[in-house]
């Protein structure tokens, strides 16, 4: 296998030979005599051994003066996330630069952010990525325009904006620089005008199994009523950006791919839309290597081998999911789901023509709006109200609270700082909005339930933390499939397998 820090040259040229399917998105192959780079799964005729060269990243072989294939197209490989468990510091960076950071931002800010000098970012990033910082959010940037290139009809000057450049001559400038002729000689149809509310679709592909059924079923079971809406195996909801609203869809597209259809009246919001659609359907997993680390607990491996592929839902916004997190304290998943569709009918943000849809009528309430309303009408206790006035207050006064700019603990103590959120809250917002695959509500009665011994015993908070030492750094995914489990009709009881699990 090849190690997620250190390529072996022999087992990625043996990858390469065969064309390999597994590492499609955890290396990329440079090759010397063409200066191109390309998917471990490229058509094309294998290069000689001595001609090539091999990279973590697109990044990597990017800034090593490489540019991405016209024919396996490196943008539309799975972004497996290969740095995961190789620097927290790396992966916090990251999630704030496919969120924005350096796009009106610089390197000494982001990195204050995660809690590190500009220098030492810089080189967290050469270490496990091969590239810098901004090398990364270059690549992401020039990656992003040639995907609406070839698979969208947006003039240039619109691709460019939607792409993240900050100016249509700076992306021709770049596109002339790497593929040495204008971005438009990369597209073989005519460009054609979008009018306001026109969707754009791209489509984001991910590394099989995907267990699409189960994260449907999750968020149809939370859909808020005029946000979202889950119907006929799509996913649709409301999206609030910089002071704008619109709407985005997913659905299967076939080939290991999703298809994302955004209506949004600003362009330059795409990259963030992108990134919050990987990040609410957990793109960047890589469920075979998952699925084996926390097969090793016999128990809990007869559990993922029922649910292949199952994914930890992300969230759209992190202050929406946190309303959730409070709304859900104490109560049933369809009643915390009815107290939200209130709050949005009475506080929400009204979608107008073209872009409201059947269904989506409001945009969540921002936090800004929660923090000045009034909220006593609602039916739940006085305590939970004023723990959601708090939160709203808190994220108001400090937008990035909910940001990925910090670690698992730190953000977990960030949290229980504020009033009535515990410990199960913040893990839980972890999971969805911090996308922390450690995560882990150890307080959660469903989880205890499932754990529960032949007896009917059920371990304590400590007990099921002490046992989920042995799934790490999964245990997000664990508490997935355990919920999973409860929710099976045809799930044997857990109290048959082997109390030695």
């Amino acid at each position: 296998m090849i190690d997620r820090m250190e390529l072996d040259p022999d087992a990625c040229y043996r990858a390469l030979q065969t064309r390999d399917a597994r590492f499609d998105g955890k290396l990329f192959v440079a090759v010397k005599t063409t200066g191109i780079y390309c998917r471990p799964v490229c058509p094309a005729r294998t290069p000689k051994r001595e001609n090539v060269a091999f990279h973590r990243t697109a990044a990597s072989a990017q800034e090593a003066g490489f540019r991405a294939c016209l024919r396996c197209r490196p943008e539309t490989s799975p972004q497996l996330g290969a740095w995961k468990g190789a620097s927290n510091t790396v992966a916090r960076a990251l999630r704030l630069i496919e969120a924005g950071a350096l796009d009106e931002s610089d390197v000494e800010t982001l990195a204050g952010r995660v809690g590190v000098g500009e220098r030492q970012l810089r080189r967290l990033f050469v270490e496990h990525l091969g590239a810098t910082p901004v090398g990364v959010a270059q690549t992401r940037r020039v990656l992003l325009a040639k995907q609406l290139i070839h698979e969208t009809d947006l003039p240039m000057a619109q691709v460019a904006l939607a792409a993240g450049f900050g100016s249509v001559r700076r992306f021709n400038e770049t596109f002339q620089q790497l593929y040495d002729r204008p971005p438009a000689a990369l597209r073989r149809r005519k460009a054609a005008t979008v009018s306001p509310g026109e969707a754009v679709t791209l489509t984001l592909r991910y590394r099989p199994p995907y267990d699409w059924d189960a994260i449907l079923e999750f968020l149809a079971m939370r859909a808020i009523p005029g946000v979202e809406v889950v119907e006929t195996g799509v996913y649709r909801r409301t999206i609030a950006l910089d002071g704008a609203v619109g709407t985005v869809s997913v659905r299967p597209a076939g080939g290991d791919r999703l298809a994302v259809a955004a209506r949004f009246p600003k362009p330059s919001a795409l990259p963030r839309i992108l990134a919050r659609a990987r990040g609410v359907f957990d793109l960047s997993a890589d469920p075979i290597a998952i699925a084996e680390a926390l097969s090793r607990d016999p128990l809990l491996g007869r559990i993922v081998a029922r649910r292949p592929g199952l994914r930890v839902p992300g969230a759209w916004d992190g202050f929406e999911l946190a309303v959730r997190a409070i709304l859900g304290q104490q109560i049933t998943v369809a009643a915390a789901r009815k107290l939200a569709g209130d709050l949005v009918a009475a506080h929400g943000t009204p979608l107008a023509a073209p872009f409201a849809e059947p269904g989506l009528t409001h945009a969540f309430p921002s936090a800004e709006i929660l923090a000045q309303a009034d909220l006593s009408g609602m039916k739940m206790p006085g305590a939970r109200i004023r723990c959601l006035s708090g939160m709203a207050r808190a994220v108001a006064l400090d937008p990035d609270l909910l940001s990925p700019d910090a670690s698992l603990p730190e953000m977990v103590a960030r949290l229980r700082a504020l009033p009535g959120i515990g410990e199960w809250t913040a893990q839980y917002i972890a999971m969805r909005q911090l996308r922390e695959p450690d995560a882990f509500p150890a307080a959660d009665v469903a989880l205890m339930r499932a754990l529960a011994d032949a007896d009917g015993v059920r371990p304590t908070a400590d007990q099921l933390l002490a046992r989920a030492e042995a799934w790490r750094p999964w245990r997000a995914y664990a508490a997935l499939h355990l919920w999973a489990f409860l929710g099976d009709e045809d799930a044997p009881p857990l109290r048959k397998v082997s109390r030695a699990a």
